[in-house]
């Protein structure tokens, strides 16, 4: 059977769920990549070689990074035991355990660190709150490179915020030492057919993008729009809450954040003294 190969005005559509798309004037494959992602949560067996693992790690590499510093390293973790446990760690999710290899980004400050020990050099700016931002930003930067590349390979990913539950508990379990924090997980595997993963639809843009200067007003209808469009999605899924309601359930208390209201004293037990 021939497979249809989406039109860039269907993957625009897709992305929005805007029943009249407008038909994008450029396109290259790389768009169609970008708009194509979606998160998968279950993975077949079939191992991710070194090789790959080399070309996503070089492109990550080849992200921005502020001042050239590079504050970010990857562990890859693919002993089951390893992954089971850290697993535990992030809430039980059956597909940390599925996939073949977890990539845990870090903020690392501890290169640098030994460096300036090395050279009897002061690093006094490494403990203010800016440093650490722009630890937290370069391995984001370099873990979105990492997935554009998976799924231009044909992988699928998903991100692993949960990592972030019990920070000291992943520490121990990477041996990361001081001025080295877990920021997120991401897997990387080969997706399986059987889930038919769904591209999301996003807030339309007319919510999200501003002109000069930012409205607040101009949003609310926009995400007024955007409650019936991601609401056909979410019945798809056979899901019964409303993108409102699981925002602000994600966002009620303390409680709410899964241990992660803790993170200002987490970072500041492994040397980020966030000044």
């Amino acid at each position: 059977m021939t497979q249809t190969v989406p039109t860039p005005t269907h993957l625009v559509q897709q992305r929005y769920r805007d029943p009249k798309p407008t038909e994008p004037t450029q396109w290259n494959p790389v768009l169609q990549v970008l708009h194509e992602h979606r998160s998968v949560r279950r993975y077949l067996a079939d191992p991710v070689s070194d090789d790959t693992l080399r070309l996503l790690i070089s492109a990550a590499q080849s992200a921005p990074t502020s001042s050239n510093l590079q504050v970010w390293s990857v562990i890859a973790v693919r002993d089951p035991e390893r992954k089971a446990r850290l697993a535990a760690l992030a809430g039980n999710q059956a597909h940390i355990e599925q996939a073949p290899v977890l990539l845990v980004w870090t903020a690392d400050f501890a290169r640098l660190r030994q460096l300036a020990d090395d050279q009897e050099a002061p690093l006094e700016g490494a403990d203010y709150l800016e440093s650490s931002y722009v630890g937290f930003i370069d391995a984001a930067l370099a873990a979105q490179n990492a997935v554009v590349a998976a799924e231009s390979l044909g992988l699928g990913t998903v991100y692993l915020g949960a990592l972030r539950n019990h920070p000291e508990d992943v520490a121990a379990e990477l041996n990361l030492p001081p001025q080295v924090f877990a920021v997120f997980g991401l897997l990387v595997g080969h997706p399986d057919p059987t889930e038919d993963a769904r591209v999301k639809p996003r807030l339309p843009q007319g919510a999200v993008l501003h002109h000069e200067t930012y409205d607040l007003a101009a949003q609310r209808e926009h995400v007024t729009d955007y409650e019936t469009r991601i609401a056909e999605f979410y019945a798809e899924q056979q899901l019964s809450h409303s993108w409102t309601e699981r925002v602000l359930a994600r966002l009620a208390s303390a409680a709410s954040l899964n241990g992660r209201h803790r993170l200002r004293t987490s970072l500041e037990n492994h040397g980020f003294h966030l000044k």
